[in-house]
């Protein structure tokens, strides 16, 4: 059993290596923190769809990557807070990402939501990553 200090970040690398190699899906362990981030890539069209599957006494997170391989969605995944280094913002400091071009997730008192969405609901929060 692997463990890691930052699951999120092992998440995005995992999406990008899949990306990279030009993989169709990706499986990943599952938390709900995960399993809600997936939900906000897919409502944003960065992936084709997610299920959660359990193997043996596993719970997985198995992730359908939308393109083909040289015309991805998802062209690039950064990690910002981290457990070291959490980056918190007010609503008027949640970033544009490539000037609207890319999302960022946020970790808000009322889940994980984009940062355009918690900018229309006035809610700062920890600033996950950016996509784009």
């Amino acid at each position: 059993m692997s463990t890691t200090n930052d699951p999120i970040a092992d998440m995005l690398t995992r999406l990008r290596n899949a990306q990279l190699t030009g993989h169709s899906e990706v499986r990943i362990p599952h938390s709900r923190v995960k399993s809600d981030i997936a939900r906000v890539l897919k409502r944003e069209g960065y992936i084709e769809d997610f299920k959660v599957q359990k193997e043996g006494g596993k719970t997985n997170l198995q992730i359908a990557l939308r393109g083909e391989r040289g015309n991805r969605a998802v062209t690039g995944l950064k990690r910002i807070s981290t457990p070291g280094r959490r980056q918190y913002v007010g609503v008027r400091e949640i970033p544009r990402v490539l000037g609207g071009m890319g999302i960022c997730i946020l970790s808000t008192s009322e889940g994980i939501m984009t940062g355009q969405e918690a900018r229309k609901k006035n809610k700062g929060g920890e600033v996950l990553c950016q996509v784009w």
